[in-house]
């Protein structure tokens, strides 16, 4: 990219006396370069049955908006666009928009957010056309792995932030741990990146619940947007499980929620990724909502700060409550994140007309965000990962509206515990 983004060199060069000016030609164009404008593509899922994960998207792009202004680029003033694409919950619609973004908005950056089936075609596309790009909320396996990455290299212009799933079981097996419950699980894992990932025998979760003590039933990949878990239900009961876990998206577990009302089987536990993530969806479950469990990335009582605004994690959410009168949900301090990763990117890049030089700031990034440090300085797991804080929790009807509280902090004790456990039924 570089020059050749603005001078077309061998147009321009036609003459002697072309020759002469091309060094003060250039000069001008790099430093028009650097108080125009800088463009940002965002994609993520604001439709389709992953629709929750965008439903702060409006508020956090308005607000990093007017954040961005007044930013400069080692002095210089950058006007900042952010393009926002809806990926629909559709990988090949988020390869689309992606390709859009690149090629016909010409993005300085792409970043994007929410499961793989978003993050990974985003990514994907990205690394082909050398953009450089960031993602969050998907954990890093189904990302790292579901692009067929290697360990030994990674990937040049695609860098991630999230937890893996060694830091959710982890923390599912710390929530479990002096439930008193059964060691029998029954998992669900659709047929699906994540699904997938979740229950691989040797990077998901069978290994480490065997190791803990636990034993896992898994009858097998189930197709998302399923309408009939019945044989699921029955290999449970049949196996005695007290306590389902898996990742499922809303739809899906709402089906399989109420069919295991209809059919008798009572967990005492059920703690699920994805689905049990927003309190819409709680909400729409009524009483059956209280006492479901989760990881918990971020919340209102998480220890940060946000580099771009200031705000701490609870300001942030009482921002969001007060301009849409819903409650918090977890991506607004991921997707936050994001542009405060992008900022700083902005400030430090030693050209932004040039990829490359975006990429090297990306690169060094040092950033203390409102969900934490983050770095790719070689503390991931790859040069390419940023692993992130992870607690549990339980969602607790209070005066009828679910509240996500926190049970278990062991694994990042920083995090404060907000309440206790109770079992269901």
């Amino acid at each position: 990219m570089g020059v050749s983004k603005h001078v077309n060199r061998r147009n321009l060069i036609k003459g002697g006396s072309a020759l002469i000016a091309l060094p003060a030609i250039l000069k001008v164009s790099r430093a028009s370069a650097q108080s125009a404008t800088f463009k940002i593509g965002y994609v993520s899922p604001q439709t389709g049955p992953l629709a929750g994960f965008g439903e702060a998207d409006s508020f956090i792009v308005e607000k990093v908006k007017a954040a961005f202004a007044g930013i400069k680029n080692h002095g210089k003033p950058v006007n900042v666009e952010v393009i926002v694409r809806d990926s629909q919950s559709n990988s090949n619609r988020a390869s689309e928009v992606t390709v859009e973004l690149i090629e016909r908005n010409k993005v300085d950056l792409v970043v994007a957010s929410s499961a793989p089936d978003t993050t990974n075609p985003v990514a994907d596309q990205c690394e082909l056309s050398e953009t450089p790009c960031i993602t969050t909320v998907c954990p890093w396996q189904p990302y790292f792995f579901g692009r067929n990455g290697d360990p030994a290299t990674g990937f040049n212009y695609t860098y991630h932030f999230f937890w893996g799933l060694e830091d959710v079981t982890e923390n599912y097996i710390n929530l479990w741990n002096g439930s008193g419950v059964g060691k029998t699980i029954g998992g669900l894992f659709p047929n699906d990146a994540d699904g997938n990932a979740w229950g691989d025998p040797k990077l998901g979760f069978p290994k480490p619940l065997a190791e803990a003590g636990y034993k896992l039933v898994d009858p097998g990949r189930y197709q998302v947007m399923n309408n009939d878990f019945s044989s699921q239900i029955a290999a449970f009961k049949a196996a005695g499980c007290e306590i389902t876990t898996g990742n499922m998206i809303p739809p899906d577990f709402a089906t399989f929620w109420s069919q295991a009302a209809q059919q008798q089987f009572k967990p005492r536990i059920v703690t699920i990724g994805k689905a049990l993530l927003f309190p819409s969806v709680i909400a729409s479950l009524g009483a059956r909502g209280d006492g479901l469990t989760t990881e918990v990335w971020w919340t209102p009582s998480h220890p940060f700060t946000s580099s771009l605004t200031g705000q701490s994690a609870k300001q942030l959410a009482d921002a969001y409550a007060a301009a849409t009168g819903r409650g918090w949900t977890q991506p607004i301090g991921f997707i936050h994140a994001l542009f405060e990763l992008a900022a700083d990117i902005i400030k430090r890049a030693d050209a932004l007309d040039d990829h490359k030089a975006v990429l090297a700031a990306l690169k060094a990034t040092d950033l203390n965000t409102v969900v934490g440090s983050v770095n790719w300085k070689g503390k991931g797991p790859f040069k390419n990962v940023k692993r992130t804080p992870l607690v549990a929790g339980q969602w607790q009807l209070s005066n009828g509206k679910p509240d996500l509280v926190i049970t278990d902090n062991k694994a990042y004790p920083a995090i404060p515990v907000g309440g206790k456990l109770k079992l269901i039924g």
